[in-house]
């Protein structure tokens, strides 16, 4: 067992990813879901106070880490939501084609090892009508900030659960078979621009 990936970075994660400027990211994107809900890497399950229980009928949270789901606990209680947990990777997700409405990511594809193959599996398990919704950090626009992103992720990665400061989020998307139906980015406040470079939108099956 990785004792800081299974305990230390959950605890971490719960209280960085907890922070009120990345609170109101999630208050814009959250509340869109509805139906069947995938989200991928739940981690410490921060986004379940933002869900609107009148529209979801089901919530699957696919999160691989037993560190994560053991810290989510606390807030699934307090939610008052069922949570069906899926412990797989997300390039592996146990659930069949095109059975979901709404496929969530929020700060989650920076982490993600084989991007592709997890995108690849939620475009499988997305309903024809289904959305991707997704708010996510990662490249800047801004060249200087850009750089120091770069120089910085090979090492921050091992520190931060392998998360990716530069990843061009809508690019990734939209080279799975997706395409990017509404878009918002922009720096966040309150978090420093290395990681605060946020992309807010949704996709449909192309």
């Amino acid at each position: 067992m990785n004792v800081y990936r299974e305990w230390c970075l959950p605890h971490l994660t719960n209280c960085v990813c907890g922070l009120r400027a990345l609170a109101r990211q999630r208050a814009l994107i959250v509340p869109l879901a509805r139906g069947r809900v995938l989200e991928v890497g739940m981690g410490t399950a921060l986004n379940l106070p933002f869900y609107d229980r009148e529209k979801v009928s089901c919530i699957w949270g696919l999160e691989p880490s037993p560190g994560m789901r053991k810290a989510a606990e606390k807030n699934v209680r307090r939610s008052g939501l069922q949570v069906r947990w899926l412990d797989l990777p997300a390039a592996t997700i146990p659930l069949a084609d095109e059975s979901v409405d709404t496929v969530l990511l929020t700060f989650t594809l920076c982490s993600i090892n084989d991007w592709s193959g997890a995108l690849a599996e939620m475009r499988r398990v997305l309903a024809p009508q289904g959305r991707l919704l997704f708010c996510e950090h990662g490249a800047a626009p801004d060249a200087g900030v850009l750089r120091w992103q770069e120089r910085i992720t090979p090492w921050w990665k091992h520190v931060a659960g392998g998360c990716h400061l530069d990843r061009p989020i809508p690019r990734l998307i939209a080279s799975s078979g997706f395409r990017v139906a509404a878009l918002d980015a922009g720096y966040a406040a309150g978090v420093p621009r290395l990681a605060g470079y946020t992309y807010r939108g949704c996709a449909e099956k192309g």
